[in-house]
């Protein structure tokens, strides 16, 4: 028989009450974290897919060569894609950096390649001081392609005096030297302007000033506490091109913006786009085109790459009658 009296079982009654609305409130949150942690995930999961598919971009094209900077944390780049210029002696645009083969200048880091420079006083085995570093890749020797589909989903720094670019030269550079190898420039950009990149082409007759550039704006105005000029230091973008025997064309993200034909070429220049051309990713610093670091600029400054890819197009473009 029960020994409490009506008070001692209404308290005790009550007191389990209370208990087992506390457990259920306590399984409730528990199961809206828990789906609040699942939605997260999938979320997660979603945004990297759509911002790094594994397809091509149309079905007219094929990938043949690829690298998505995949490797653990810490990792050097992949010495059988690339190869790490080295030197300070300007490169031909008085640029303030020395490119080094180290790990603190190129290296991998949650899945991209991370383009550093540093500000640092540094003396390479050549003799040649400079107060930064940095590094520059290229495929030259180990992959280059004639046509197709180049592309990088990069973002970029952006600071005065920083010069982050993704291009590419011919492979019989050393046989024929620049500006006969020609050259195509995907992406650059400087640091005064946060807003623009630059694509070009360069080959004999149409060099640095001459050059067929031309420059991409991003649209639209942040809204919101973030407002003012969008910049591609915000976010990252594919910067593209599709090259076939009559044309390149310049894309970011899916606008293409410019579209460069023979029929572009003055009398006397000579279109140098019908060879195998390799890869380049380089970050400046410094250079005639935009200028030096300033009290303004701070470092270090990174360019990240998410992957570059190269396609072939299902179909090759047939080549026209023999043009200059």
């Amino acid at each position: 028989m029960c020994q409490l009296t009506t008070h001692e079982c209404r308290v005790s009654t009550a007191r389990c009450l209370h208990l087992e609305f506390e457990f259920f409130m306590q399984t409730a949150r528990i199961r809206t974290l828990s789906l609040c942690a699942l939605i997260a995930i999938i979320s997660m999961a979603i945004n990297c897919f759509s911002q790094n598919p594994a397809t091509p971009p149309t079905s007219d094209w094929t990938m043949v060569w690829s690298d998505e900077f995949s490797g653990p944390n810490g990792s050097p780049i992949d010495r059988t894609k690339w190869i790490a210029e080295t030197g300070g002696k300007g490169w031909g645009n008085h640029e303030l950096e020395y490119y080094t083969d180290h790990s603190e200048n190129a290296s991998l880091q949650d899945g991209n390649l991370v383009i550093r420079a540093l500000q640092e006083k540094y003396i390479g085995p050549d003799g040649v001081e400079r107060n930064y570093t940095s590094a520059r890749l290229k495929t030259f020797g180990k992959f280059s392609q004639t046509y197709g589909r180049f592309e990088a989903r990069i973002k970029i720094p952006d600071g005065q005096g920083i010069w982050p670019a993704f291009w590419m030269l011919g492979d019989d550079i050393d046989r024929v030297g620049w500006p006969a190898c020609g050259e195509i420039d995907i992406m650059e950009n400087i640091g005064k302007e946060p807003a623009i990149i630059h694509g070009s082409i360069h080959g004999p007759g149409y060099i640095g000033t001459t050059g067929l550039e031309a420059p991409y704006t991003l649209s639209g105005p942040l809204s919101g506490p973030l407002s003012g000029q969008r910049r591609f230091a915000d976010d990252f973008h594919i910067f593209a091109i599709e090259w076939d025997p009559e044309s390149v064309s310049f894309y970011v993200d899916k606008d293409v913006y410019v579209r460069r034909t023979r029929g572009d070429l003055k009398p006397g220049w000579k279109w140098v786009f019908d060879k195998p051309f390799f890869l380049i990713l380089n970050l400046a610093v410094g250079g005639d085109w935009p200028g030096s670091p300033d009290s303004t600029t701070v470092f270090p400054q990174s360019m990240l790459v998410d992957y570059v890819r190269v396609y072939r197009r299902s179909e090759p473009v047939k080549k026209e009658s023999a043009k200059p």
